[in-house]
């Protein structure tokens, strides 16, 4: 069987194939797009396996490649640049190591959701975007009023408070030009938003995951549909211990010998669903007896502890959704 890597960019492709005993057949590149790449690929004689490199677009060209050949892998990116610290790098080298981990069965690997749920992905972080936007709007408005002295009422974002932000008179034509165009922004992005959640409170509806990490008290729709979605399948964490891992709620760690040093999590993974969740977790710790008393006991009754005992508990509380989603149980409160 031949092993293939891939170097791939939007203007050109690199490739190096090996033979069964690692030595090289065949290296090229294609300029354009995939389709030339692609057309060689499906004209190899032999038996071949690929692996490329995870980057924007990756699960398309997967799709297109298992077309080809069903052993298709996906490198981790990041894990890559830890394995190969080399001085000399350009797309050939890079397509040859990769063709020569493929060899070794050495490839890092990062899991390859289905199109459907890399689509829901999708629509969760572009909520996500608009969310963000919204929100920004509305800061633009409450610093506009602040910054002509204009005392704003509580709820101003009700329909009452809407009406007196649309009867506001500001000094001169250009700030008020300027209300107006906020004005409009904000019911652009409102809009926006409400039809983006329409649609994903309906495919949340037909998720079984969502509906189980709903019984969570605090546990709101959009929190649970991302842990759903950025898990996808629950059984490729041997361990719920790893998903605290992939969503970069681990402290960063520099040890060597008996000196051990932890630092802030990492942050890796999907920053969507972690920051759900911490929101979600602050919800759980007031309605949940259990989550609260694990928050208090690491909190120790310091206020400069309460972030480090949030971000704990929200990892704790991950680990117990993963559990859910692998048993199917519903959750077990404790008050």
């Amino acid at each position: 069987m031949l092993n293939v890597g891939l170097d791939v960019h939007w203007s050109s492709s690199s490739v190096c194939i090996l033979d069964e005993n690692g030595k090289m057949v065949k290296q090229f590149t294609r300029r354009g797009g995939w389709d030339k790449m692609l057309f060689d690929l499906a004209n190899l004689q032999d038996r071949f396996r690929i692996v490329f490199e995870a980057s924007c677009g990756y699960g398309t060209l997967y799709d297109r490649l298992r077309r080809l050949t069903p052993d298709v892998l996906v490198a981790h990116p990041g894990r890559l640049r830890g394995i190969f610290q080399s001085k000399r790098k350009n797309d050939r080298i890079d397509a040859q190591h990769l063709a020569k981990l493929l060899y070794l069965d050495e490839v890092p690997r990062v899991h390859v959701p289905r199109k459907q749920m890399r689509q829901w992905r999708q629509m969760i972080e572009c909520r996500r975007r608009i969310i963000e936007k919204r929100t920004r709007t509305k800061n633009g408005i409450r610093s506009l009023l602040r910054g002509y002295g204009i005392r704003q009422p509580r709820g101003l974002w009700t329909n009452k408070g809407r009406q007196w932000l649309e009867s506001v008179q500001l000094p001169g034509e250009w700030p008020q030009v300027q209300l107006t165009l906020l004005l409009e922004e904000l019911e652009q992005f409102e809009d926006q938003a409400n039809r983006i959640t329409k649609q994903l409170d309906r495919i949340a509806a037909r998720s079984p995951g969502v509906t189980l990490l709903r019984t969570i008290p605090g546990g709101g729709p959009r929190t649970a549909e991302a842990i759903v979605a950025y898990v996808d399948d629950p059984t490729r964490f041997s361990r719920v211990k790893q998903a605290g891992a992939y969503f970069g709620m681990v402290p960063c760690q520099d040890s060597s010998g008996p000196r051990e040093r932890l630092g802030h999590i990492t942050r890796q993974g999907p920053a969507t669903a972690r920051k759900y969740l911490v929101e979600a977790t602050w919800q759980a710790v007031r309605r949940n007896r259990g989550l609260r008393e694990y928050f208090e006991r690491i909190c120790g009754g310091k206020k400069e502890r309460r972030k480090v005992a949030l971000v704990a508990t929200a990892h704790h509380l991950l680990r117990c959704m993963i559990a859910m989603l692998k048993s199917g149980e519903v959750w077990r409160s404790a008050a």
